[in-house]
């Protein structure tokens, strides 16, 4: 690989890695397993080792985690909640242990070895036996300060009676959802029409970050701790023991060896007995025992090198393919999905897996009836892996894509530079109109929650509702005769609809659907542009020009908007009482000292939080950009201020700010 091979590739890992960091952590989401997103992170980190000149500021193999939310306050760790370094081989096991041996110069060296259970990092601070703040791992410096949810969580105490408890300490442990729990959830979901969740891990995430501790509550996770700080012990293990004698619900599946061979049983052992287990795992978390000992070790960036988590693979298992379907989603993309002689992966019966785009299934050489290889890393879906080519029987049909749309027959396009084909028939096919009104009823849009996936379905099929426009004209006697409904039901539907008409601009932005325009782009584009009628005027030129939209986003925008039926639809959504608009902030320009002022922020921020500090700032008149030139007023520096954006701002004699100066300058301070 020449050095300008190396340099684009390391900029494409890092994007990638970014990519599906965000989709994990922020949204939920993620796209590819565990092992996937792995491979993808020790490719970036060899090549930056073989070539740090090229390492870019902010690269996902110097950072833990995520970064904290604005919804929550923004809380520091005392001591630093870093991730482990991970293998899928047995081989860097023993490397560990030889490489360990070696540093501690053949001291004896103990193990402890614990399951690493598929959750949530938290930290838990008690004071004179009462607990006073729990925070998430964030991006391992500071986290957001979860409290009143974790304290919703029956097993984690709130109160420690023991004898001989210190006056301050702190409690390492992982929040999650119980498998049984996770089910059971998910069934009530799809009995009111909802979508079931993906796994349990991510639904634990989603939880401890509602705003509503009582949904929390309702939710019944639990709580394994997995370490003891700030108070002064010889091992790791007479920490869990510890935790033990207080009351704390530690999981009874640690062990302590003293050799390899009994580290690699354990791994072995717990690898085939996983699907008896409550909660899920995904590896072994292996420490060296001797507290002194790991002290001794020390640090990474990123990690202690006196411990290593061994990941397992995902599960996968063979079973034959039966046949091959497709469906249909709200901007008429065509997915197909594979329907399975059923198998037991994972500890669930498993049907159906994804079979992504019409390129997996050129890739995989499909085959009618083929032995397939079927993976379930994470998700409700599995996706098909492999084709055992050497079990298929002679004269089996190839599977081709489809050529049709399966729902409306309408001839399906494709562009060359995406793998999905479309259906273009979105003003009359039931599946993309169908899903643009569950689309326009989620939580994250209009927010009309009395209206589920199987209702929207109804109002559909019944013929009360083609458009989300209709829902605005819906009456009782629409309602009330409807199959399920009743009453107080019909009342519910009729006053979430009444109440979404006080959703932001931003809300209804993204509720329309328009393609490549999601949560934060609809934001972007509505404090940018205050007006619809703004945008619909607005050039690609004139909407590239806000920050971080790109030119697709802009060709995507302008198209729906040169569109008759969207026009119409926007109409009638506005005269439903719809909110169309920024309303103007009653400060004037000399009550914002930012007006007309240009500035970039960089790092993080302690006092105010990073978003509170950019929502602030906007606020009060700033306009802010997310790269130093010439046109920038301020750089507001925070810890840890990206080097790039420092030097530029001193080449250019840009004036640089600390939190302080920002906060005295808006006068917050």
């Amino acid at each position: 690989m020449t050095r300008s091979e190396a340099r684009r590739e390391i900029e494409r890992l890092t994007l990638l890695v970014h990519y599906h960091n965000g989709l994990y952590h922020q949204k939920g989401q993620p796209e590819i397993s565990d092992y996937d997103f792995d491979q993808l992170l020790a490719q970036l980190i060899r090549l930056e080792e073989q070539f740090p000149e090229y390492r870019l500021p902010g690269s996902p193999t110097q950072t833990v985690g995520e970064q904290p939310s604005k919804n929550f306050a923004t809380v520091y760790h005392r001591y630093p909640m870093l991730s482990l370094s991970n293998t899928y081989s047995e081989a860097a096991i023993h490397q560990f242990v030889q490489r360990t041996q070696k540093l501690l110069h053949g001291a004896p060296v103990e193990f402890f070895c614990e399951l690493k259970f598929d959750g949530v990092a938290i930290s838990l601070l008690y004071i004179g036996g009462a607990l006073q703040r729990v925070v998430t791992r964030g991006d391992g410096t500071k986290g957001d300060d979860i409290t009143q949810n974790a304290q919703t969580i029956a097993s984690i105490p709130k109160h420690i009676q023991a004898s001989g408890v210190p006056q301050e300490f702190e409690v390492r442990g992982e929040a999650f959802m119980p498998r049984s729990q996770f089910e059971a959830f998910n069934k009530a979901r799809i009995a009111h029409g909802e979508e079931p969740l993906a796994n349990p891990r991510n639904t634990a995430a989603g939880t401890l970050k509602m705003l509503d501790p009582r949904l929390v509550a309702q939710r019944l996770l639990d709580f394994y701790p997995y370490a003891l700080k700030s108070v002064a012990l010889k091992t790791h293990e007479a920490g869990i023991h510890l935790l033990e004698d207080w009351g704390f619900n530690v999981a009874p599946t640690y062990k302590k060896c003293t050799t390899i061979e009994e580290v690699i049983t354990y791994i072995n052992y717990w690898e085939a007995n996983r699907s008896k287990l409550p909660v899920d795992i995904d590896g072994i978390v292996i420490k060296i025992n001797d507290l002194d000992q790991q002290e001794q070790l020390g640090y990474t960036a990123k990690s202690p090198r006196g411990a290593i988590a061994y990941k397992y693979k995902p599960e996968n298992l063979t079973t034959t393919l039966e046949e091959v379907g497709y469906q249909v989603g709200r901007t008429g993309a065509v997915t197909p999905i594979a329907h399975l002689k059923p198998i037991l992966l994972a500890g669930t019966t498993v049907k159906r897996a994804s079979l992504y785009n019409a390129n997996e299934i050129k890739r995989l050489d499909l085959h009618l009836g083929d032995i397939v290889r079927v993976e379930k890393g994470g998700d409700i879906i599995p996706k098909v892996t492999a084709v055992v080519s050497k079990q298929r029987k002679p004269g089996s049909t190839p599977i081709t894509f489809i050529t049709h749309c399966p729902a409306c027959n309408t001839p399906l396009v494709h562009q060359e530079e995406e793998a999905v084909y479309y259906c273009p028939n979105e003003k009359a096919c039931p599946p993309q109109l169908i899903g643009r009104l569950k689309h326009f009823v989620h939580r994250k849009a209009m927010d009309i929650d009395a209206i589920g996936s199987k209702t929207a379905a109804l109002l559909f099929e019944k013929g009360l509702v083609r458009t989300p426009a209709d829902l605005y004209a819906l009456r009782y006697e629409d309602i009330y005769p409807l199959a399920g409904f009743k009453a107080l039901s019909t009342n519910n539907l009729l006053q979430g609809i009444a109440r979404s008409t006080q959703m932001p601009f931003e809300k209804v932005l993204f509720a329309l659907g328009i393609r490549h325009v999601g949560e934060t782009v609809a934001k972007k584009l509505a404090q940018h542009f205050q007006h619809i009628d703004a945008l619909l005027q607005a050039t690609p030129e004139a909407i590239v020009a806000v920050p971080d939209i790109g030119e697709k986003i802009a060709q995507s925008v302008q198209a729906y908007f040169q569109d008759a039926a969207h026009l119409k639809l926007i109409a009638a959504l506005s005269a439903a009482g719809l909110q169309f608009s920024i309303a103007p902030s009653p400060s004037s320009a000399a009550h914002q000292p930012l007006a007309g002022k240009t500035l970039v922020i960089s790092g993080t921020f302690q006092d105010l939080g990073r978003e509170a500090l950019k929502a602030r700032i906007q606020q009060q008149g700033g306009k802010l950009l997310t790269a130093v030139s010439k046109n920038v007023d301020y750089l507001v520096a925070g810890h840890q201020a990206g080097p790039a954006k420092l030097a530029a701002a001193q080449a250019l004699s840009i004036p640089v700010l600390s939190e302080t100066e920002i906060m005295r300058m808006m006068d917050v301070g």
